[in-house]
């Protein structure tokens, strides 16, 4: 049976709670006025004292290495393209290895994987890890411990801890140094609302004038004059 077609020629939902048109508005309403919260509570003060300490990284041209499991991790690849392409910051994630990430959870646990190949790494007090995370690891509760594992290991070789995260009880809030906690405006919603911002907040960082070294393409191709497009 095929579902009916509500506004703009979206099938409405009949099951999992949604039963009308104005069902499915009122939650597309909520969800983006949790999203203007959030962005409201976004710590700005934190966010500058981030960008301070990333400068201060690529000025002593360290390296940047980013962690972060499910969706996070998909996050991890693009802002490692960020940092890298926008600011010049020489930035590396384990979970672009495939290869590398299933051997070791085969060989010997998923919970050393980012330790471990921050020690193959050499990663020093020069360089800095980046935690994008919901929870940013909880060792008691056996959530994401190899992000638990990876803060400590950084934290033992005298790196600089940075992350963004959901839940300021997280290892990650306890133990960094620049850790911007998304607002929760709404427990039920921690996981997309955190991964979303993980984006929103990177991307406010790779575009900070103070960090921004190359222009991205559409904006530059716009901006330019006319005969040179």
């Amino acid at each position: 049976m095929e579902e009916p077609i509500g506004l703009s020629g979206v099938p409405m939902r009949t099951t999992g709670g949604f039963n009308s048109v104005e069902d499915v508005l009122s939650h597309a309403d909520r969800f983006f006025a949790e999203v203007q919260a959030v962005a409201g509570g976004i710590d700005r003060t934190g966010i500058e004292n981030m960008v301070k300490a990333l400068v201060a990284l690529r000025t002593q041209a360290g390296r940047l290495f980013f962690v972060g499991v499910g969706g996070s991790a998909a996050n991890c690849s693009h802002a490692v393209n960020d940092f890298r392409k926008l600011c010049r910051i020489e930035a590396y994630s384990p979970v672009d290895n495939v290869a590398e990430l299933t051997a070791r959870t085969n060989d010997e646990g998923w919970d050393s994987v980012f330790a471990e190949w921050l020690a193959v790494s050499r990663a020093g007090e020069r360089d800095a890890l980046f935690v994008l995370s919901v929870g940013g690891g909880d060792s008691e509760r056996g959530i994401s411990t190899n992000i638990v594992r990876a803060v400590d290991e950084a934290k033992a070789r005298g790196m600089t801890v940075f992350g963004i995260v959901g839940r300021a009880s997280g290892h990650t809030a306890k133990n960094g140094d620049h850790v911007i906690v998304v607002p929760d405006v709404n427990p039920g919603h921690v996981t997309p609302l955190s991964e979303a911002f993980q984006a929103v907040i990177w991307h406010c960082l790779v575009s900070h004038p103070a960090l921004q070294s190359v222009s991205t393409k559409w904006e530059s191709a716009v901006n330019a004059p006319k005969e040179i497009r």
